[in-house]
């Protein structure tokens, strides 16, 4: 069975994220770092080349693959900063009003500018989200 390709690295992630390009985003991704981090009581970890990931979990699909994955992590993209909420957003359609500027895939969420929204709300869709993951 082929191997997970993204996987916890010993890379720094302060050093990944001082080359971030960009100084809002640069400025952004330090301030959802350490809002993840706090929130999770983890360390960050760089996952691949360019996903910061917090704490872990094990998964088992039916198929019988599984693996390792971040609890919750983000990815400073160039178009926008992209938060990884495992559980998606299925159950967050009220908060997801009040949030600000953003786009969701399944379990995405693309924000452009931090500034743009609401910390308050970012913070309690965070939250949820670990906690959704931490009751697996």
């Amino acid at each position: 069975m082929a191997e997970l390709k993204t996987q916890r690295t010993d890379d720094d992630v302060e050093a990944f994220l001082a080359e971030i390009a960009d100084e809002r985003r640069r400025a952004d991704a330090r301030a959802v770092c350490a809002l993840m981090s706090e929130l999770a009581g983890e360390p960050p970890a760089l996952w691949g080349t360019s996903m910061v990931g917090f704490g872990s979990y094990s998964y088992t699909y039916a198929s019988g693959r599984s693996g390792e994955w971040f609890a919750v992590g983000f990815a400073p993209r160039k178009q926008a900063l992209t938060l990884y909420l495992i559980d998606g957003f299925g159950d967050y359609e009220e908060l997801l009003t009040r949030l600000g500027p953003h786009k969701t895939g399944k379990s995405c969420l693309h924000i452009k500018r931090l500034d743009e929204v609401d910390e308050d709300v970012l913070r309690e869709l965070i939250a949820r989200s670990l906690a959704h993951v931490r009751a697996r």
